[in-house]
């Protein structure tokens, strides 16, 4: 009877032992350890998790050991924080507390704002608001309504070309665009939208060291070098100083009015949150 007991023990260990080795070599099969920092390990799935599947092996490899260098460099960091500090020093409950709080905070703001805010800006309360601040949009560069083509020469009818930019008839418009789509190297009609004057000069090859003058003496800029024809047609312009056109920073102004509207409707919701809190005698403040 003693025999058979202490073969169940034998057996029962066997077969423990076998258990973990198995389950050791699963864990070595499944998740093999690609680097360490004391007790902590790095897994090959951790990894495989953060590498996009469509890039090529060379890429792969080098994303690979990017993310293992952070990993180490990160848990070094750690282990010598946790070395070091003193118990009070890492008690962080406070401040995960003060995280939490103020994340289910802004939460809470935000879907009140998408749910009951008005966020329609129209056209009035946007040229009222300029209206009322006419010094805050001053412009600090040149800006310009233009049109620019960049002709090859040999293609270049100069005299055609010209009359097309000046006609303004919708006639017009559509002959200049098929002429440019048919025989430009490039163009570009910046006279629906006012844009930085910079961008329309980064088109031609000759340098402009004045732009007021210019604007101010020409209607047309043509230039030629040994290959193509550049011709800039100016609409209309606004100068450095001035005030821009309410079209040009209406964008601005629009985030502006919805900017000031989120702070005066979460000042709101707090103000709502507190008085609820009195009529509901949901808080006490003790004179101590």
């Amino acid at each position: 009877m003693k025999v058979y007991k202490r073969s169940i023990i034998y057996i029962a260990i066997i077969l423990s032992v076998v258990l973990v080795i198995g389950c050791n070599k699963a864990n070595d099969t499944n998740e093999k350890v690609v680097a360490r920092v004391g007790q902590k390990k790095l897994f090959q799935n951790e990894i495989s998790q953060i590498i996009p599947k469509d890039i090529e092996k060379e890429d792969s490899i080098l994303l690979a050991n990017d993310y293992v260098r952070k990993w180490v460099k990160q848990e070094l960091l750690i282990q010598k924080a946790e070395e070091n500090l003193s118990a009070g020093q890492k008690d962080l409950s406070r401040e995960i507390e003060e995280y939490r709080n103020s994340l289910i905070i802004y939460k809470y703001k935000n879907e009140l704002m998408n749910q009951q805010m008005d966020t329609l800006v129209t056209r009035e309360q946007i040229v009222e608001y300029y209206n009322s601040n006419p010094d805050n949009f001053l412009l600090n560069h040149n800006i310009a309504k233009a049109i620019f083509i960049k002709i090859p020469l040999e293609l270049a009818k100069t005299e055609l070309i010209k009359n097309l930019v000046l006609d303004d008839s919708e006639e017009g418009k559509n002959a200049l665009r098929e002429y440019c789509i048919q025989y430009a190297k490039s163009f570009d009609f910046f006279n629906e939208n006012w844009v930085n004057f910079q961008i329309v000069k980064n088109n031609i090859p000759e340098t402009i060291n004045d732009d007021s003058q210019l604007l101010n003496r020409n209607k047309q800029i043509e230039v030629t070098d040994s290959l193509y024809y550049y011709i800039v047609n100016i609409e209309d312009f606004k100068l450095a100083g001035e005030p821009a056109p309410v079209e040009y920073v209406e964008k601005n102004i629009r985030n502006l009015i919805l900017n000031k509207r989120k702070i005066d409707f979460l000042k709101e919701v707090e103000e709502n949150v507190y008085k609820e809190g009195i009529r509901q005698n949901r808080f006490e403040i003790y004179n101590n």
